[in-house]
């Protein structure tokens, strides 16, 4: 794509599939006087760079989300710095740990001296120890507090992130966090993934079956089969990856929004997050008011305020990006990462 010449550098980072996206030598006048609650001050000099802002508008520039950024900012108070994290919503596109790596990039390059990070988070969730880094990276970068904002859906392990928040979480009435049980990948015979199935489904039916067969009525070799095609190494691991989601979301508060508070009690707060039978299935949202009960720090926004217009444009701009051509984005003021995971790099 020709917008993509023009913008990226292609600066890779160590095998990542990452790339460091120059900042735009030009600025589209328009658009940022347009920008909600940004001023545009002195007048800028009056360049025809039709091919340029053409170019930027086509490929979804950097610069013509830069002054979003601003006004969110300003808007949240001066003392915050946003950065976004987006992932496309598909089967193969996950939260892995060098998604992590590349936040700390973006990190190291913002002078966070006197500010607090807040994190724009959109995505379907993926690994939990990678979630657990993205925390720590978080918290250690920004010491006195961070806190997240859900444009609109932050699941699985971006929802146990958002429970890594010393701060707010900013929702609107629409945005939604998930439940956090894992998923577990379904392969062919061929080892290829085809589904995902929720690892409760998974236990549930092989009790199910243990239990049907050593009940002793009847016939038991159709259990039997049926038991055959479980592996006893795979229930374990399905049944430490439940204890370690609950451990870390639990860990995440404890040490945090509910610092204070027994783990025990915590459990009990966030049930509706914990266990999959309040939701029946994994995609199932859980919004702003069941949040609040479950003792989470949630401030929900306006959806007629100036604050949550720019995060909606925002978030439709880079969501917009996603569709068009890459399938995860980490962004701040003075930095874009992409990565193209299944359609080539760029």
């Amino acid at each position: 794509m020709l917008a993509d010449a023009i913008r990226c550098l292609a600066s890779r980072t160590g095998g990542s599939p990452y790339q460091r996206c120059g900042m735009l030598l030009f600025l589209t006048v328009n658009s940022m006087k347009r920008i909600r609650g940004i001023s545009s001050g002195s007048p800028l000099p009056q360049v025809h760079r039709t091919f340029s802002r053409l170019s930027d508008e086509v490929g979804q520039g950097h610069s013509l989300r830069k002054p979003l950024y601003e006004a969110i900012q300003t808007e949240l108070g001066a003392d915050k710095w946003l950065i976004a994290f987006f992932t496309a919503f598909n089967s193969t596109v996950m939260i892995d740990d060098q998604d992590a790596d590349m936040l700390e990039e973006a990190l190291q390059n913002m002078d966070m001296s006197g500010k607090q990070l807040v994190l724009m988070i959109n995505s379907p969730g993926g690994d939990a120890l990678a979630a657990e880094r993205i925390v720590t990276i978080c918290r250690s970068y920004s010491p006195t507090g961070f806190s997240v904002i859900v444009p609109k859906m932050a699941k699985s392990a971006s929802t146990m992130i958002c429970f890594g928040a010393t701060g707010q979480i900013y929702l609107s009435a629409t945005s939604e966090l998930g439940p956090i049980d894992p998923q577990i990948p379904i392969r062919d015979d061929d080892g290829r993934v085809f589904m995902y199935c929720a690892a409760h489904e998974i236990l549930e039916s092989y009790q199910e079956l243990v239990r049907n067969a050593t009940r002793g009525q009847g016939r038991i070799e159709p259990y039997l089969q049926q038991l055959a095609r479980f592996d006893a190494r795979d229930i374990r691991r399905i049944i430490s990856a439940q204890e370690l989601a609950e451990s870390i979301a639990v860990n995440f508060l404890k040490t945090g929004a509910m610092n204070g508070t027994s783990e025990r009690a915590i459990k009990r707060k966030i049930k509706p997050f914990l266990d999959p039978h309040y939701t029946k299935v994994h995609g199932r949202p859980i919004y702003h008011d069941v949040a609040k009960r479950c003792g989470l720090n949630v401030q929900v926004f306006d959806l007629t305020s100036t604050l949550w217009q720019n995060v909606w444009e925002l978030y439709y701009r880079l969501n917009y990006l996603l569709a068009a051509s890459v399938d995860k984005i980490i962004e701040s003021t003075v930095d874009l990462y992409t990565a193209s995971i299944h359609r080539g790099q760029r």
